[in-house]
């Protein structure tokens, strides 16, 4: 997905379901009277409390990632001693009226705790500092499972097991996640005491902890970004499911071409077929899918999706499969609809290419990050002057003051990819863009070429074509892997694979 860097947001909206009525209301509440309402009267109450087989709960191992997750609290710790550390998962948001969007949980969060797109809305972990100041202890708070004693467990529908589902107990989430456990009641106790000391990490966190220091929270919020630029075993692991699973969504769009075509919004359609594979094999889309079809392939955040899909015009498909960890690829590949690309479009991809190829080509640990946009752009320079499009020659369209090949690619090359698919946004810029490259950093390579419908600088058989290949990078101990390289990138084989598949 191509953006350099994103700032990650959150809204935090508590919502009443009207079709509930709460636990804490008096019986002699007045019921809504638009919505149908829930019984109230004791000998309902008594019935449905009665009559349940006995359930026995399982403590599950520790699961694979939290040893990692621990570690990773390790780092955090040592660089805030004697300070207590609060991040929260975060809340739903609102979506309409009483329905909220599927919830997910903060990426600090779920990187420092290991639960992923099976995380407790609400939930809160703290870092609490020993009083030596050696190191903190772990607490994870959350809304506790509503027993069968409870009218919750049937009248509450954000956390009702009649409304939602089974839900984990304290204890069978201490074993999962290998982190101590308490109600969320708990936490606002805490919360009240010592609040100099606390630091946040999501707005509008905030307002769990009124009066914290918002400069040293966004201080706290840089240090996690810096420390996830680095991935783990464990994270490079979950990248290379999320991009299997991303290729099969490929295959999958590819092998419906056909009906896709014939539909009058076809491009909808590979929105749903690739949201598909990513719902049976992961957790969900990583982002918004960008299926762009002619001239929507020149709109770089083309999300509406409702355009015709039409044999002779490229399709530019940007999508990324999210894993159930919350890890995300970001792969991005330009198809001819017909299965052929014609001699101007295959000029333009594989110039895209030959751009992509020299960035990778540079990949290393040492080297700037902001290198590898440079070395795209050399690319971009000289096959938009050899064409004729720039008023100046390549070398002078380089320069700092002038970038005219840039109106052909606004957009960066390279963003870093894992649980966010512009992860990392709030590194600083000497960590980011003009960070050097370690071995375990994930990240994309992305150039494009983007000509307008109604651009004059270009010729008439450029118009309405845009094309991007992505694909998602690992620096390794002495250069780079190419996650993604199983999927087809030059003409010939985007080609074969389109007549294998389609």
């Amino acid at each position: 997905m191509n953006d350099a860097q994103t700032t990650d947001t959150a809204e935090h909206t508590t919502m009443i379901d009207q079709n509930a009525e709460l636990p804490q209301a008096p019986a002699t509440s007045p019921a809504p009277t638009n919505r149908s309402t829930t019984p109230a009267s004791t000998t309902f109450r008594d019935f449905i409390a009665s009559g349940w087989a006995d359930r026995t709960d399982i403590v599950p191992p520790a699961r694979v990632e939290a040893s990692y997750a621990a570690a990773r609290r390790a780092s955090i710790s040592a660089m805030y001693p004697g300070v207590r550390l609060i991040v929260p998962a975060g809340s739903p948001k609102q979506r309409s009226n009483d329905t909220d969007y599927p919830f997910r949980a903060h990426s600090a969060f779920s990187w420092l705790t290991g639960w992923g797109s099976d995380s407790e809305p609400g939930a809160v972990l703290v870092l609490e500092p020993r009083a030596d100041r050696d190191g903190h202890d772990a607490t994870l708070y959350f809304r506790e499972r509503a027993g069968r004693d409870s009218d919750e467990f049937y009248a509450n529908s954000e956390i009702g097991e009649f409304w939602i589902g089974a839900r984990p107990s304290l204890a069978q989430v201490a074993g999962d996640l290998g982190i101590a456990t308490r109600g969320i009641a708990d936490f606002e106790r805490v919360a009240e005491v010592q609040r100099d000391d606390v630091v946040l990490v999501r707005e509008p966190a905030g307002q769990l902890v009124p009066g914290t220091d918002e400069e040293r929270d966004a201080r706290f919020a840089r240090d996690l970004s810096e420390l996830r630029l680095v991935k783990d075993a464990f994270e490079i692991e979950q990248m290379r499911l999320a991009v299997a699973a991303t290729a099969r969504g490929f295959d999958d769009v590819i092998r419906d071409l056909p009906r896709i075509s014939a539909h009058q919004r076809g491009e909808r359609v590979v929105e749903g077929v690739f949201n598909t594979r990513a719902r049976v094999d992961g957790n969900a889309v990583g982002y918004d899918t960008i299926a762009a079809s002619g001239p929507h392939a020149c709109i770089l955040h083309w999300t509406t999706n409702d355009g015709p899909v039409v044999p002779g015009d490229l399709m530019l498909l940007d999508a990324g499969v999210e894993v159930d960890t919350l890890y995300t690829a970001d792969i991005t590949r330009t198809l001819p609809i017909s299965g052929t690309f014609s001699p101007v479009q295959r000029d333009i991809y594989e110039a895209v290419r030959e751009a992509a190829d020299a960035a990778l080509a540079i990949v290393r640990p040492g080297i700037r990050f902001r290198e590898i946009h440079a070395t795209a752009m050399a690319v971009i320079a000289r096959r938009t002057a050899e064409w004729g499009l720039l008023p100046v020659s390549a070398e002078e369209a380089l320069e700092a003051d002038n970038q005219q090949h840039r109106r052909y690619m606004v957009h960066g090359t390279s963003h870093h990819l894992g649980l966010d698919v512009h992860d990392c946004a709030q590194a600083r810029r000497e960590m980011y863009l003009d960070g050097i490259l370690e071995p375990g950093m994930v990240f994309t390579i992305e150039p494009g070429l983007y000509f307008q419908p109604d651009d004059l600088t270009v010729p008439e058989s450029f118009r309405g074509i845009g094309v991007r290949i992505e694909d998602d990078i690992l620096v390794t101990a002495d250069g780079a892997e190419n996650l993604s390289a199983g999927i087809p990138r030059t003409a010939d084989d985007v080609e074969a694979w389109i007549a294998r598949l389609g």
